[in-house]
């Protein structure tokens, strides 16, 4: 255990929150969640953020208690939030769990319900374009039984349901240790909604599935192709499109890689692999997180392991990347990273120096700048802007 204050550390490693024209709160709030399992910190917390100055309150607003919600889901039409329960054997909760909260007009979270997302570690979760279901990545650090993908319907009202649909992969057994099983660490919809992206790093593959609301028990059918082949040993972990939907953009956590694809007919094709490593050993680093710029003009990448920095790419014509800069992370393991709605700034989650540092941003240039703020907190894990409430 680490000594460190709750509130002056575990609250503060929230996320940046912004106000949308025409309905804002009092002040613009955050949420973040984090791990739990040794660690002071309650699970999921809500702050205030000032987009004047980039400062967080160190006071938080709310404080839940939730087992290790390592992932974030905000279902903004019907002001909700889902997180993933990444818990798995030897945790105070073994089971992996789905937890629902509704978000009051003041921000205020209040449960709602929490089902079993039938796997180890949930790591990723996203909504369907009509917010009918939660499809959950289960990255499931054991061998046996690995990973898994699953279908968590909402009802009406946006509660879970017990899950209708379980998909497992074949894995590829190159890494001697961390490919001896399936482990699927996110599910991500196209733009349209029409088709599923799935990473699995254990089978060195990103796997396709079309998406039908019509089969209720079972609205998940592989595509054709099936699946997106990476290089052996690559380990695929998170995806993201650029905001017009033509590109995609991929970490191979084990390779030390980034894959450029155009998005085409539903499926990707591979158009460019950047190496983080650059000749040195892949171990030293690990990409994680990656998010688009809001103006479609720029990818930031978390690159962890021995590296722990935020690789910083220009997105050139048809989508190509150009590195720009390298930028400290100022901490350990940065899993995840927010930029706020203005561009101004970037709020970084260093998981396993238990901080969170917010940085300046250029919005021109894409360049991150000086260190504005470093927040202790108890192993922070993602960051999201809280949607504000019309009055």
């Amino acid at each position: 255990m680490r000594p460190r204050s709750l509130l002056n550390r575990v609250a503060l490693a929230a996320t940046l929150a912004f106000s949308i024209p025409g309905a804002t709160f009092a002040m613009p709030q955050v949420l973040i969640g984090s791990y739990t399992h040794d660690s002071d910190s309650p699970g999921i917390l809500r702050l205030r953020f000032d987009p004047e100055t980039g400062q967080l309150d160190p006071q938080p607003l709310q404080t839940i208690s939730s087992h290790n919600p390592s992932w974030l889901v905000l279902d903004e039409p019907r002001r909700q939030l889902y997180a993933t329960n990444e818990n798995g054997p030897g945790h105070a909760d073994p089971v992996g769990r789905i937890s629902a909260f509704s978000l009051a007009d003041d921000g205020v979270l209040q449960p709602l319900g929490q089902v079993s997302t039938l796997g180890d570690e949930p790591t990723h979760a996203s909504l369907s374009v009509d917010g009918r279901y939660l499809f959950v990545a289960n990255y499931g650090s054991r061998e046996n039984p690995g990973g898994n993908l699953t279908v968590v319907p909402l009802d009406a009202q946006g509660h879970p349901q017990p899950v209708t649909q379980i998909a497992a992969h074949r894995p590829s057994n190159v890494h001697p240790e961390r490919q001896k099983s399936a482990h699927v660490h996110s599910a991500v919809p196209s733009p349209d909604g029409r088709t599923l992206f799935v990473s699995d790093l254990g089978a060195d593959r990103i796997f396709v599935y079309r998406y039908d609301a019509s089969n209720s028990e079972r609205p998940l059918s592989p595509a054709k192709p099936a699946s997106i082949e990476l290089p052996p040993g690559s380990g695929p972990r998170h995806l993201v499109f650029s905001p017009d939907g033509s590109q995609a953009y991929a970490t191979l956590e084990l390779s030390a890689q980034i894959a450029r694809f155009d998005h085409v007919d539903g499926s990707l094709v591979q158009r460019q692999l950047l190496d983080l490593a650059e000749g040195s050993d892949t171990g030293q680093h690990s990409p994680g997180a990656i998010h688009v710029s809001p103006d479609g003009r720029f990818l930031y990448v978390s690159d962890r392991a021995e590296a722990n920095r935020i690789m910083v790419y220009a997105i050139e014509e048809h989508g190509s990347l150009r590195e720009i800069q390298q930028r400290p992370s100022e901490g350990r393991e940065p899993r995840e990273f927010a930029i706020d709605p203005s561009g101004r700034f970037m709020l970084i989650a260093n998981q396993k120096s238990d901080a969170l540092v917010l940085l300046q941003r250029d919005p021109d240039s894409g360049l991150l700048g000086e260190t504005l703020q470093t927040l202790p907190m108890g192993q922070p894990s993602d960051v999201k802007f809280l949607p504000a409430s019309e009055h």
